[in-house]
């Protein structure tokens, strides 16, 4: 594995190719040359269209909808990097397709994510730079370094600067283990922690059980690391309103939004839903309860350390203080 390449080069997919530019532009460098389509049978076509020999190449792309497509993309755009002598390879993945296959919920199970990482050390990736993890553990599944940021410094700043007064605001935890990353966000804000007890009889169906802690005539942040069809979210807001909750607002790292998620939302009694852009928003997705932060300034300074061999885990350290 190389450690180091002799200049720095960003390139893009096609999964979010609008966030990469902009963390193109806060490093100051242009979006690599490569043409990046499919052939007339589907498989994926690539072209890098610049010399990549020696240099640190930081690949940009999320493994969102459509998963499959934009995963292949990475993976031959890396094995296309490497093949072109590029000195370093980073697949920075805002989004890590594939995270919530994690273990074997039941017998005979696949655990997707490690195939993921696997395919990618394969490929050729050197390293890997990615956000929120739905379980951070699943850096053990990598034999790469794996630099994990954390969303939830964003997010917490949002909503200090959104209340002009805390002091009736708590965070609700929407399972048990979403606490970890729910208690970090209370610190920031100073505020109490309740959670959402839940049971989930299969996968995207959700039935609250129990609300633990006290949401009576308080403004409430819920506070999850990805939301899909929204039938978690949406059962908890009510549950939170129908014990007492003032308001409901909720936030999140990755706005997957698959299914009915939109159509919940905008019936739903939530006031405002905030997200990162690690996941790209269709336009039919851009409604006005939904508010986008970016993560570009964030990803630009761990890409700009990893080819400085600056420490990263700096940059956690000022993100979770």
């Amino acid at each position: 594995m190389n450690l180091h390449g002799k200049d720095i080069k960003i390139f893009s997919g096609n999964s979010h190719r609008e966030l990469a530019e902009e963390i193109a532009e806060k490093i100051g460098l242009p979006v690599g040359n490569a043409s990046v389509g499919s052939f007339s049978d589907g498989e994926i076509s690539v072209n890098i269209n610049e010399v990549v020999r020696g240099s640190d190449v930081f690949l940009i792309q999320s493994t969102c909808t459509p998963v499959n497509d934009n995963l292949v993309e990475l993976l031959i755009m890396i094995d296309a990097l490497k093949r072109a002598s590029a000195g370093r390879i980073t697949a920075v993945m805002p989004y890590f397709g594939y995270a919530r296959q994690d273990r074997k919920a039941k017998a005979r199970d696949p655990i997707s994510a490690k195939v993921v990482a696997n395919l990618l050390t394969v490929a050729g990736a050197d390293r890997v730079l990615t956000m929120d993890l739905h379980a951070p553990q699943l850096q053990g599944f990598f034999d790469i370094p794996v630099d994990h940021l954390v969303g939830v410094p964003i997010l917490a700043e949002y909503f200090k600067n959104k209340f002009e007064n805390l002091d009736d605001i708590v965070v609700v935890s929407p399972d048990v283990g979403s606490v970890t990353r729910s208690r970090k966000f209370a610190e920031r804000l100073d505020a109490p922690l309740a959670i959402i007890d839940k049971r989930r009889p299969k996968a995207n169906v959700c039935e609250v059980m129990n609300i633990i802690g006290d949401v009576r005539d308080k403004r409430v942040v819920v506070v999850d690391d990805l939301i899909d069809t929204g039938g978690t979210m949406i059962n908890g807001i009510q549950a939170l309103l129908d014990m007492g909750a003032k308001e409901v607002y909720a936030c999140c790292t990755h706005a997957v939004l698959s299914g009915p998620a939109i159509e919940r939302i905008m019936k739903s009694n939530l006031k405002e839903l905030v997200i990162l852009n690690t996941i790209p928003l269709t336009d039919e997705k851009k409604i006005d309860k939904i508010k986008v932060l970016s993560v570009a300034s964030v990803f630009a300074e761990a890409i700009e350390r990893i080819y400085g061999d600056i420490s990263i885990s700096t940059l956690f350290t000022q993100q979770d203080a």
